[in-house]
């Protein structure tokens, strides 16, 4: 699977994450999905509220009502939630174990690195359903 985006959505998440930083930033990825050719296209990046109670420089959580009054949205739209993305401040754009315990399978996990308020890398990730981030291919517009 192949996640498209391009470069003018990349740098929406880019200055989220600056304004952000040292915080991690998170939101939606909204688009469409060709399932036979294994290529999701990304429409939309859509801001989030980081609600993590503790540690938000560390973690990110997206309210439940907040992910149901996107997912209703999108749905009239012809559209869905292909995944969600959030940062790192001043660390890889690799999944963390807290990453891992609170994803769902199926989506797409796309993480960008700022080192000392810079963007300084990034990845898209899929859980498999055995639990394992297995990276994605990034592709139109978007550099790695």
């Amino acid at each position: 699977m192949s996640l498209q985006m391009q470069s003018s959505i990349l740098k929406e998440i880019i200055v989220h994450a600056s304004e952000t930083y040292p915080e991690e930033c998170c939101g939606f990825l909204i688009g469409t999905e060709d399932a036979k050719r294994g290529i999701r296209t990304v429409s939309d990046a859509v801001r989030a509220v980081n609600a993590a109670a503790n540690s938000k420089r560390t973690r990110y959580t997206i309210e439940p009502r907040e992910i149901l009054k996107m997912e209703q949205s999108v749905h009239s739209a012809g559209k869905k939630i292909l995944g969600y993305y959030h940062s790192h401040p001043d660390h890889p754009p690799v999944p963390s174990e807290f990453d891992r315990n609170n994803a769902w399978p199926g989506y797409s996990y796309f993480i960008i690195s700022v080192m000392n308020g810079s963007p300084a890398g990034m990845r898209s990730w899929r859980l498999s359903d055995s639990g394992k981030f297995i990276q994605e291919e990034l592709s139109d517009g978007t550099q790695l």
